[in-house]
């Protein structure tokens, strides 16, 4: 009987001390509650100690919380529509204080997301579709957290920190404002070929007239050089012609014979007796006197000058 009672009683000793005790992890904070009010607040993890059955403990998260609000559809200081989905990250600060205004971290988050969706709207009204999507993306975001914060305060949090995943416009504005600039794009693109084709004309023309230009020069440079040439031949002929007449004579005579007697359609009508076979007869070319010569068509007139004015006529063609 005896032992019963000890054993009841070393039950009851152990189920009171288990209910007196009471332990903080390092990711929480303990309100201690009595009657209803909060009368000791535990911030730092260990194992404390409560009366059982009078005093109970709350139990409240000390860790970073995330808060995700769905996309809103704000309109631009532009008059621009857009779609913008952001988060926030928070703590609990101050236990006491959120225990009393929102007691629990879903009535925190609700409260949370509409003091943020307000913001949200407020200060994007504010804004421009440029600035909040390219030049001052942080600076919206810095100005929403601050003013979150001050009314986040009175509900014993602290706003860490406020994000923008993306800002974009409706899909039926994106569409119309791709096409916009599709059509700009054409625009410039039309612009600029035709920018190049005048270029390619000016090129062009430069390079037909340059070009005309070098073949005048060319053709000029040519004819200077041709002239010379013939005066050259020329001077040397007279030259050959004055040093050794007979022998000129003989070569001519030699390239009006090559010329004059090649296989063609060409026919020539000449008497035996012409000075142009002179060569063929003596060679040394001399004629024997009285001697007739042709005229260059075949009728000798006894002087001789057709057949030499033949052999000029033939050496000439020969030369050129």
């Amino acid at each position: 009987m005896r032992g019963g009672i000890i054993a009841i009683i070393l039950v009851v000793v152990a189920i009171v001390g288990y209910l007196s005790i009471y332990v903080v992890t390092p990711t929480q904070q303990a309100l201690v509650m009595q009657l209803g009010r909060i009368i000791e607040t535990k911030t730092e993890p260990g194992a404390y100690f409560k009366y059982p059955f009078v005093q109970n403990v709350v139990y409240l998260d000390k860790r970073i919380l995330n808060l995700n609000i769905p996309p809103l559809e704000p309109i631009s200081s532009d008059k621009k529509r857009l779609v913008v989905d952001a988060f926030a990250r928070y703590r609990i600060s101050d236990p006491v204080l959120f225990y009393q205004r929102v007691q629990n971290i879903p009535t925190a988050n609700l409260r949370l997301a509409t003091l943020l969706q307000s913001t949200l709207r407020s200060v994007l009204g504010r804004t421009s579709f440029m600035a909040l999507v390219r030049d001052d993306r942080a600076g919206v975001m810095e100005e929403i957290r601050k003013n979150v914060s001050a009314n986040a305060a009175e509900l014993g949090i602290e706003l860490v920190d406020v994000k923008i995943r993306r800002a974009d416009l409706p899909a039926a504005n994106s569409q119309a404002i791709y096409a916009r600039m599709q059509t700009e794009r054409q625009r410039e693109a039309t612009e600029i070929r035709a920018e190049g084709e005048e270029r390619a004309r000016q090129i062009r023309a430069q390079a037909d007239r340059r070009a005309t230009v070098l073949v005048a020069e060319a053709r000029r440079d040519s004819e200077i050089t041709r002239g010379d040439g013939d005066a050259e031949r020329n001077r040397i002929f007279a030259e050959a012609f004055g040093a050794d007449p007979a022998f000129f004579a003989f070569y001519r005579s030699m390239q009006a014979y090559e010329t004059g007697l090649e296989a063609g359609d060409t026919s020539l009508v000449l008497s035996p007796d012409s000075s142009f076979f002179r060569f063929f007869k003596d060679p040394s070319g001399e004629r024997a006197p009285g001697a007739g010569g042709g005229n260059g068509n075949g009728n000798g007139n006894g002087n001789g000058d057709g057949g030499e004015d033949l052999i000029d006529r033939t050496s000439s063609l020969t030369a050129q």
